[in-house]
This record gives structure tokens, sequence and C-alpha cells, in this order.
């Protein structure tokens, strides 16, 4: 049985924690307004859908070639769960800083060096994914799914870029534990 819950907490929490894509979305649409800005969501929209179908492809190819390599990259995706946690608990006053570019290019081309979108791919496709789903049209689904959270969450932070700084601000250690929690779950249950 596909893991559901598992699935929806670790995409909704790589889409909504804080990243080049939501960081620069937020502050591009603080620059520019939202309407102006959307261009640049669209972007990335158009970017992490390539990157999503690569990870399939990549992830595909692995587990189809190498069956075994299925526990090294359930250990690669916990690792970089893990260092989400310690990134969650030890935020960086960095991030805050970022701006962008607006144009429709460079939210596409921004996912190229996205580190945080291709582990979000690799480990969604590898974790959840192909172990459950062989025919390539679910894949495919799910690539698109993904790409789909992921575009929803930088409007949303275009959206309220602002509030969102509020709500961490004044709320950021619950948000923080509760990311966490959940991360921890998710890390959990690939083993399960």
């Amino acid at each position: 049985m596909f893991p559901w819950f598992s699935f929806l907490s670790y995409i909704i929490i790589m889409a909504i924690t804080p990243g080049p894509n939501n960081i620069m979305s937020m502050n591009n649409a603080k620059n520019v307004g939202f309407k102006k800005g959307v261009k640049f969501n669209f972007g990335i929209y158009t970017g992490l859908i390539i990157i999503m179908i690569l990870c399939l492809i990549f992830s595909s190819f692995l587990y189809n070639l190498v069956p075994k390599i299925q526990f090294p990259m359930k250990i690669a995706g916990a690792a970089y769960m893990a260092y989400l946690i310690f990134i969650i608990l030890i935020p960086s006053k960095k991030q805050k800083d970022k701006s962008s570019n607006g144009s429709y290019l460079m939210g596409a081309l921004l996912q190229l060096i996205n580190p945080k979108i291709m582990m979000y791919g690799l480990t969604s496709m590898s974790t959840f994914i192909l172990p459950y789903y062989s025919r390539i049209l679910i894949q495919i689904f799910f690539a698109f799914l993904l790409a789909s959270v992921g575009f929803i969450f930088t409007l949303l932070w275009a959206l309220f870029g602002s509030l969102f700084s509020m709500i961490f601000e004044k709320h950021g250690k619950i948000l923080n534990i509760t990311m966490t929690l959940l991360l921890l779950y998710c890390i959990v249950s690939l083993f399960l």
C-alpha cells in the first residue's frame, strides 16, 4: 500500500520550507509585486517539471539497473532529511538577503542549480514512487504532482511573503518543531 501520509508530509515539508525558490519568489514579489512576479513563478514551474522528469529518468534508470541501490538511496534520502532537520533547527539569516531577477528564464534556470529541488525529486522518486508504481504514466503523473506542489508553495511564498515572515518570526519555534517531527517521521517510515 502506498504510504500517502509519509509521501504528502515529505513533499509539503520540502515545498514549504525556505529554499532558493521560495526565498527568491518572496523577494521578487516584494520588489515587483505579485502580479508582475508571477512570470518568475511560472519559470520556476517549468524548471520544476523538467527537473522532476529528469529525476524520474535518473532514479528509474538506477532503480531498474541496480535494484540493490534502493537501500543506499533510502540512506541518502534519510541523510538529506536529517540535514534539513539541522537546517530547520539552526536557521540561517543569510537566506533573507537573497534577491532575484524576476524573469521567466531566470526562474526556470534556477532549478538547474537548486540542490534542494534535485534532492526533493530524487528522494521522492526513489523512496516513494518507484517502489510502488512501475507504469510510466503514473510515474509522470507523480513528477507533475511534485512540480505542482512546489509551484503552489512558491506562489504562496510570493503572495504571503511578508505574512510568512511575521509568522516565522512570531511562531518560529513551534513551526520548526512541527516540521522537525514530521521529517523524523518521514525518515523512520523510509525503513518500515
